[in-house]
């Protein structure tokens, strides 16, 4: 695959297209027993309120993968981010 971008032609402050990602409760599930991680705070409301969070939380790991896919579908090549 052709990178839509070189790195050379990267500078401090480039900024990339904005993008959205809906989160649903079923896909946070999903990557609990994807990831092993079933902690409460990913998909139980009430139980993430109790521990004094506003609603359920993503995961770490869930939200890095959606901010390394914007910048893979960017940069048009997976292999141009290291």
């Amino acid at each position: 695959m052709t990178a839509k971008i070189a790195y050379s032609d990267v500078e401090v402050g480039t900024e990339l297209p904005s993008q959205s990602f809906p989160v649903d409760r079923a896909a946070l599930v999903r990557y609990a027993g994807a990831s092993g991680d079933f902690n409460p705070i990913h998909w139980n409301e009430r139980f993430a309120k109790e521990v004094g969070l506003p609603d359920v939380i993503a995961h770490g790991m869930f939200t890095m993968a959606e901010a390394a896919r914007v910048v893979t579908d960017w940069a048009g090549d997976p292999a141009a981010v290291v």
